[in-house]
């Protein structure tokens, strides 16, 4: 398997971009919201930290990911859609970035504006002064960016599902 992307399919570093993030964000996405529903405890504060650690990760595998896309770019298109759809595709796709972003910078800034300081693997950073009403408006953000993607990636997955099965294209074997 080749590691660039050739005119037909996503070479193998494109690949374990998109899958690597997917599954991570498959458990990081309900493990967010099942510390929602924990009491402060030191449990939960650990759990957070390991919530906070991926969700840094995610922020870096995707940053990475864009890059790796601005210089290899994605396969052509093996059939012509309609205009609509290809657009519906881009947008989606815009649209799963930017909420990942979202969701990682309004959770760093809940965490900072707590008072907080974190690790971001290559260097830690904290403010000096916490205020809790921007701490707040951050993790409402935060809360509502995920909703975001979830609605993006049952998208996403749809459409996929509907390649496969009703244009019975060959969409879905350019990325596994």
């Amino acid at each position: 398997m080749k590691i660039f992307n050739s005119k037909s399919e996503y070479g193998l570093l494109a690949k374990l971009f998109h899958w690597v993030t997917f599954i991570v964000l498959i458990a990081q996405v309900p493990f967010g919201f099942y510390l929602v529903g924990l009491e402060f405890s030191d449990e939960r504060i650990e759990l957070e930290n390991i919530h906070i650690l991926i969700g840094i990760t995610v922020f870096y595998l995707t940053l990475f990911r864009l890059i790796w896309k601005f210089f290899n770019p994605s396969p052509s298109e093996t059939r012509s859609f309609f205009k609509g759809q290809v657009f519906i595709g881009k947008a989606n796709h815009f649209l799963l970035y930017l909420s990942i972003f979202t969701i990682t910078i309004s959770g760093i800034l809940k965490k900072l504006y707590m008072g907080e300081t974190l690790s971001f693997i290559f260097f830690k950073y904290g403010f000096e002064k916490d205020n809790f009403v921007l701490a707040d408006a951050y993790y409402q953000v935060h809360i509502y960016a995920n909703y975001l993607l979830l609605a993006l990636v049952s998208l996403h997955i749809l459409a996929v599902i509907i390649h496969h099965f009703v244009f019975k294209d060959k969409i879905l074997k350019k990325i596994t």
